[in-house]
């Protein structure tokens, strides 16, 4: 063994002789890890006193912990988990006490039988608490002796997997070849046939029969790319390569939805298993909240962590892949943290033979969030910062608040919100002032980013947890409600969801994602059920009334043109301990690695980003000048750019033309590494170096020529005016390598099958309609090319979801084309295990305010709340709106705080391409669903505008009654840019209507 170094992986071919010394070698490890463990358990043995057991007991722990965990230990090195020897002690332990338990339980379910109701949901179950008074100790006993026996297990396979340093999955393959009944089509003609799937293999076998001879498959990569068809949601075209520079398309129609897209994640494994990049492009993460209402879980918690149970959930053949990343948060936690994160450890590891790293986890009284990734990750995970924020009873109490993680995977940035939120369903304002202060004070993510708040510092940030936002319904329409949820008719109540309803309005979670909910309500159930909503609560000021609500929410949001797609959204109907179901949400997601260029650097051209007509339309009255700032990872350091010029506009408004052309210089100027970047842009004031607004810029908007953008600016979470410029890109000669997200795509469904037994070039694959997605604060770009993806990115904020199953992937690296439309007929929808066959209608994503004119939502089915008066805005010195409205009836479509400012936005905004309802809101419509929530109700009052009063001194706007200012950074040095003068375009015409 000394003769040559130990290679990472095992040589394939061993001479007799070496095959003899690594067998001594495993050997020796074998005996170092046994003689190990066996030596600190014979110590412990050692401390322990077991005079009081009796002889039978003392010699089997004996005989175990001095000998047989040895053998365990040596059955785990080999890939063995089970501990069987483990099992035998337990069992030789509990010999009595099982039979008494066989004995006992079943006069226990005889007893619960005859004082049930007949009629009583659940009956014949043994429901834990058996009776009142005088059985309370006894099911309290059974109860303990049960967790005692699974913390021993647990905790004893953690410290022998410890010592043999057993990390799991990577010594034994956890996916089984999966096989799929599907029907070829071929010339109209449909033929039965079978795909069977052998990820660990790298093959796909095409079969005629389930049983016949596998002498036709096709190896991972010869599998060029899979099309997911957009209408028929049951098909998919796979595109493989029969010979060289040759490709031919095959289409396949699946039993149902979620087989497809278990077949298309199982191959999208293959393909980054077998890929050979040292690093991925592409991640799996698992995100769950659960409010666990101060009940200890149950065992089994693996529903959850499987994405099974109601609304979009995963195929059972996707149960055998593991995520890369699970975090989890849970609110009203009564656990100990470290207890918690065995807990979901153990739970992992049962499902995927995986010993899960922790990563981070970050605790606020009951609040808690965990971040665990593989084992192969650990060093590709940095810069990991976690941090937590009060917002209960005067921001003092740790009850209700927020914690939160962040971290770097390779040179990509995450960071993960978990909230518990104000609760009552009249408390909605209230719960919008917990999220501006979480908002505002989480300190989380890049430090040298100031300027920015969490929404901006993060390639992907998502946002779960207790929202608290209920059902904004009457009281009496309790049982109205529960008889919907049971139709499934959840669009008409979350039309009146307060979350959907302050979102569309952009009070909070301003251009945030949320998947399509398509599961009942999480909140409140009676508990050990599911059965039925307790929606009344006794309390000494009278009933309260908690309507069934979806109050556990994920959300997220990106920056523009990365690779996101959600795989599954919903909650669990197995988990009853709580009064909330837990819900699971899953995602790929696009990463970058560090660059290594393949260029010779010395010969590298210099590349650069450059600015130009950059115009800023500002909602406020300051009469200070601003510069911009340009932040990136892609530059050496943040650049100052020059003063702008202010030039009036409309009272309450001000533009600012910055009319020298501002030229960064990007450390490396590789196109691969370029166009993965992004440039966050910064309006700041000269007087205070304060920030005015800040947006994101993908580089990849300016991918072939100069392109235009017009992006909206926003601080500290609420809408403050508009950018637009142009951007272009100078870059070195390159070639970019296909991302592996590129495998699968979504088709138009147009003509696909006129040419798929044509043979033709290996790089003229099918052309998808991979939906980019561009919007990002709003943006949309214009390029000055007839290129029809400069085409295509003008669509601005369309909804990019798509009904039933048949995801969005924003792909950045593609051709975009434009979607096709949908016919008016209502999507797919899968049965629902507690309520059976459902139907649906989807609601698309809400456009931008002031591009958005939706008609009011259909609520004759519920009688219209009394609106609580509106709450005074903040008083803002710096960024206010006018006190007069120009109309007495303001349009729907403004935000009651800025009706004044949002007109005028429009007004200025006369490049921008109008909005086309998505297919959701098409088919919705036409299928006789309501529509979308407007985004401010008729006859709901407007917040009245503040005068502004002079001051002496300007006023930081971010300062409040309730929030407290924080301290500005010190003013940077900045660095000026030669001025190159443009012409520039006149001004809009005032008061233009609104179309």
């Amino acid at each position: 063994m000394e003769a040559f170094s130990v290679p990472p992986l095992p040589p394939r071919n061993v001479t007799p002789n070496e095959g003899r010394d690594m067998h001594t070698e495993c050997s020796r490890a074998l005996e170092t890890s046994r003689s190990s463990i066996l030596d600190t358990y014979h110590q412990r043995l050692q401390l322990i006193d077991m005079s009081n057991l009796c002889e039978e007991h003392q010699k089997a722990i004996q005989d175990y912990f001095c000998s047989a965990v040895g053998l365990d230990a040596d059955q785990v090195q080999n890939g063995n988990t089970a501990l069987p020897n483990l099992k035998k002690l337990i069992m030789a332990i509990c010999k009595s006490l099982n039979s008494e338990i066989s004995r006992t339980v079943p006069t226990l379910e005889a007893i619960q039988k005859l004082v049930e109701q007949p009629q009583s949901p659940g009956g014949g179950r043994l429901r834990g608490q058996l009776s009142v008074d005088s059985k309370e100790s006894v099911a309290c006993r059974l109860e303990q002796l049960t967790k005692l026996i699974y913390s021993i297990e647990d905790k004893t396979k953690n410290t022998v997997f410890e010592f043999v340093g057993y990390d799991g999955g990577h010594r034994k393959s956890n996916i089984p070849p999966v096989t799929f009944e599907v029907k070829l089509e071929s010339l109209g003609i449909s033929t039965k046939m079978f795909l069977k799937v052998d990820v660990e293999g790298g093959k796909v076998y095409f079969k005629k029969s389930k049983d016949g001879p596998e002498d036709k498959y096709f190896v991972h990569n010869k599998i060029l790319q899979l099309v997911k068809a957009q209408k028929m949601h049951t098909k998919v075209e796979v595109v493989v390569e029969t010979e060289k520079e040759k490709t031919q398309r095959k289409e396949f129609v699946f039993n149902d939805t979620k087989k497809r897209e278990g077949f298309c994640q199982l191959l999208q494994q293959m393909k980054n298993k077998h890929s050979g990049k040292p690093e991925p492009d592409m991640i799996s993460i698992f995100v769950g909240t659960w409010n666990m209402g101060n009940a200890n879980p149950p065992h089994n918690i693996s529903s959850w962590l499987q994405s099974k149970g109601q609304g979009k959930t995963r195929d059972d053949t996707a149960n055998y892949i593991p995520h890369d990343i699970y975090v989890i948060g849970t609110q009203e936690d009564p656990l100990g943290e470290k207890e918690w994160m065995d807990t979901v450890r153990g739970a992992l590891r049962d499902i995927t033979n995986i010993s899960f790293k922790p990563v981070a986890s970050q605790t606020l009284w009951n609040i808690r969030i965990i971040v665990l990734a593989k084992p192969e990750h650990e060093n590709r995970i940095s810069h990991i910062f976690s941090d937590s924020v009060k917002t209960g009873i005067a921001n003092a109490l740790g009850n209700k608040g927020a914690v939160g993680v962040s971290f770097m995977f390779n040179d990509t940035s995450f960071g993960f919100v978990n909230s518990h939120l104000t609760s009552g369903s009249e408390k909605k304002f209230r719960r919008n002032q917990n999220y501006i202060s979480i908002l505002r004070f989480l300190n989380l993510g890049d430090k040298k980013l100031n300027p920015f708040d969490i929404t901006h510092r993060f390639t992907h940030l998502f946002w779960l947890g207790d929202l608290n936002y209920r059902v904004d319904l009457p009281s009496g329409e309790a049982e109205n409600i529960v008889v919907k949820i049971k139709q499934q008719q959840y669009q008409e109540l979350l039309s009146r969801d307060q979350l959907n309803i302050e979102k569309g309005s952009g009070k909070i979670f301003l251009d945030y994602e949320e998947e399509e909910i398509t599961f009942p309500p999480t909140y409140r159930f009676e508990r050990d059920t599911r059965e039925k909503y307790a929606y009344t609560k006794a309390k000494a000021t009278g009933t309260k009334y908690n309507l069934p609500s979806w109050c556990d929410r994920v959300l997220r949001k990106s920056y523009p043109m990365v690779h996101v797609a959600c795989h599954s959204y919903g909650c669990t109907n197995d988990i009853m301990t709580s009064d909330h179901s837990p819900v699971f949400a899953t995602f790929d997601v696009g990463v970058t690695s560090q660059f290594v260029s393949k260029n010779d650097l010395t010969k590298d051209s210099k590349g650069a980003i450059k600015f130009m007509n950059c115009v800023a339309t500002l909602m406020t009255k300051s009469k200070t000048k601003f510069f911009i700032e340009y932040h990136s990872r892609c530059l050496e350091k943040f650049v100052k750019g020059p003063d702008g010029e202010n030039q009036e506009c409309v009272e309450g408004f001000i533009k600012v033309r910055f009319g020298t052309q501002a030229e960064l210089t990007p450390i490396i100027s590789d196109p691969e590494y370029l166009l993965d970047q992004h440039i966050l842009i910064s309006i700041k004031s000269t007087d205070s170096d304060e920030s005015y607004g800040e947006t994101c810029v993908a580089l990849r908007s300016a991918e072939h020529t100069y392109t235009e953008f017009d992006v909206i600016l926003t601080h500290h979470g609420e809408r403050t005016g508009s950018l637009t410029g142009g951007i272009q890109l100078i870059t070195s000669e390159g070639k970019q390598t296909e991302k592996l997200y590129d495998f699968i795509k979504v088709g138009d469904d147009s003509g696909g099958s006129k040419c798929k037994s044509e043979l033709s070039s290996k790089f003229s694959l099918v052309l998808p309609s991979d939906i980019s997605n561009p919007s990002y604060m709003g943006v949309s770009f214009k390029g000055s090319s007839a290129s029809s993806r400069a085409k295509d990115m003008g669509t601005g904020n369309v909804s990019p979801k798509k009904s039933g199953y048949d995801h969005s992937v924003f792909s950045p690296t593609a051709k975009a084309s434009s979607p096709s439309t949908e016919d008016g007929q209502p999507a797919e929808m899968f049965d629902n295990p507690l309520y059976g066959s459902m139907g649906k209608s989807r609601s698309g994503k809400d456009q931008e305010i002031w591009k958005d004119h939706l008609p009011p939502p259909d609520t004759s089915a519920f009688p219209k709340p009394s609106d609580p008066p509106v709450p005074m805005p903040r008083n803002r010195s710096f960024t206010c709106s006018d006190s007069k409205s120009q109309n007495p009836s303001p349009p729907t479509n403004l935000t009651p705080t800025s009706s004044t400012g949002n007109s005028i936005l429009q007004t200025l905004s006369i490049t921008k391409k109008p909005v086309v309802p998505s297919r959701s809101e098409g088919g919705m419509i036409l299928s006789g669903k309501p529509p979308l929530p407007m985004k401010s109700r008729p006859g709901q009052p407007q917040d009245p505008q503040p005068q502004l009063q002079p001051q002496s001194k300007p006023r930081d706007y971010r300062d409040s009654s309730e929030l407290p200012s924080k301290i500005r950074p010190p003013i940077r040095p900045s660095q000026m840019l030669p001025k190159d003068v443009h012409h520039e375009t006149p001004p809009p015409p005032k008061n233009r209507p609104l179309k």
